[in-house]
């Protein structure tokens, strides 16, 4: 079953105020999401993959096409406050920079807080709110002392990504839009970020986009991929069908990129 399906979308954006230059970033973009499905959309910058995550989350209104999340249209059936935020429940976002997700004036537990005030069953008292969220930090390898009281800056990326997919297990929500989430970690921390993401599709049939310019870890983490070059997608199927037997030259170029060593591991 399709937990969201995405029919040609398309973004444009104008810019200048005299010329009124046209950049169509996302053009005609059609896929499918199933439950408990982990799909990468890949490409270099400016392929259009961050503006098409940005659509689905309702973030920016595409200028063209549909999005429907478990059968609704989210931009055209999603409009009274209610709606929304039980949207916003199911559908929950880790961005690239761990450092921009926080207000670096509260501690970094406040957006736990924030999340369990989004359930719709919240706990009856703060001290089992504060329990769930040291079982959601616990969850995600970090020991609750080690972080609650502190604020940002005092803290790691990996960890401050670790406490955004506890937001995520809090939240439990059917769908995780990732937008390039182990790009601005170090390397030892995103083995464990993607081995968490995988844990909330076992455990909870989470389904998620993992969007990355990196086709090694699609590879590795992708049920299907869908390779994007200009706003479209050039590209798409089996991880091994992209990979091993790519069409596109784009994504041969993609396939080449790939640094021998994680290749021969591969046995690409």
């Amino acid at each position: 079953m399709s937990r969201l399906v995405v029919e040609n979308l398309t973004k444009i954006f104008t810019l200048g105020f005299f010329s009124r230059r046209r950049i169509e970033a996302v053009k005609n973009v059609s896929f499918e999401v199933k439950e408990g499905e982990i799909v990468s959309l890949v490409g270099e910058s400016g392929s259009g993959k961050t503006t098409t995550a940005k659509m689905i989350l309702r973030l920016i209104h595409p200028t063209g096409g549909r999005i429907i999340f478990e059968g609704k249209d989210i931009w055209k059936e999603l409009k009274d406050h209610e709606s929304i935020k039980e949207f916003r429940r199911k559908v929950h976002a880790i961005f690239q920079d761990p450092f921009a997700s926080y207000n670096p004036f509260y501690p970094v537990e406040r957006t736990l807080w924030q999340a369990v005030n989004l359930l719709e069953k919240k706990p009856s008292n703060k001290k089992e709110a504060l329990e769930l969220i040291k079982e959601s930090l616990v969850r995600v390898g970090i020991d609750p002392k080690d972080i609650l009281g502190k604020y940002p800056h005092q803290i790691s990326g990996g960890q401050k990504q670790r406490i955004m997919i506890a937001r995520c297990w809090i939240l439990r929500p059917l769908l995780i839009v990732a937008d390039e989430p182990t790009s601005m970690i170090d390397a030892s921390s995103r083995g464990g970020i993607i081995q968490l993401l995988e844990e909330l599709r076992e455990e909870q049939g989470t389904s998620i986009i993992f969007i990355t310019h990196d086709l090694g870890l699609a590879y590795y983490v992708s049920d299907n991929i869908f390779v994007m070059k200009d706003g479209e997608i050039v590209e798409r199927g089996h991880p091994d069908k992209v990979v091993l037997e790519p069409t596109h030259e784009y994504s041969k170029l993609l396939v080449d990129s790939i640094p021998k060593l994680y290749r021969k591991l591969e046995g690409l």
